[in-house]
C-alpha cells in the first residue's frame, strides 16, 4: 500500500506562481511512477503531468509548468507558473508501477487533494 500526502496548494492572483509537494510512503519511490491530475468544479478529473525516467505534459500547462522528483526525499513536485484562473481546482497526486500514463484509470494510489484557486 502506497500512502500520498499532496501540500502547497492556495489562492494566487493570476500570473503567480505556486510549488506543490507530494511525499509517498510504502513502497520504493523509485519504483513508482508519479501522476499529478486535477479537477475543476462540475468537470473530470484531467491530466496535467507525469514522471518517470522524464517528464510528461498535457498541452495546456506546457512551458508553465515543471515536473521533477527527488527520489532521496520520496517527494515529488509540481512547480507552477503563470498560473491562470482555468488552472483553478483540486490537485491531485497519484502513483502506478514504474511506467507512467495520462490515463488516470491506470494510476493505483491518490492522494487526498490540494486546492489551488487562481483568482483573476
Amino acid at each position: 500500500q502506497v500512502s500520498l500526502v499532496e501540500s502547497g496548494g492556495g489562492l494566487v492572483q493570476a500570473g503567480g506562481s505556486l510549488r506543490l509537494s507530494c511525499v509517498a510512503s510504502g513502497r520504493t519511490f523509485s519504483d513508482l511512477g508519479m501522476g499529478w491530475f486535477r479537477q475543476a468544479p462540475g468537470k473530470e478529473r484531467s491530466f496535467v503531468a507525469a514522471i518517470d525516467w522524464k517528464p510528461y505534459y498535457a498541452e495546456s500547462v506546457k512551458g508553465r509548468f515543471s515536473i521533477s522528483r527527488v527520489d532521496a526525499e520520496n517527494t515529488v513536485y509540481l512547480q507552477m507558473n503563470s498560473l491562470e484562473p482555468e488552472d483553478t481546482g483540486v490537485y491531485f497526486c497519484a502513483a502506478r508501477k514504474v511506467i507512467v500514463t495520462h490515463n488516470r484509470e491506470d494510476y493505483d494510489y491518490w492522494g487526498q487533494g490540494t486546492q489551488v484557486t487562481v483568482s483573476p
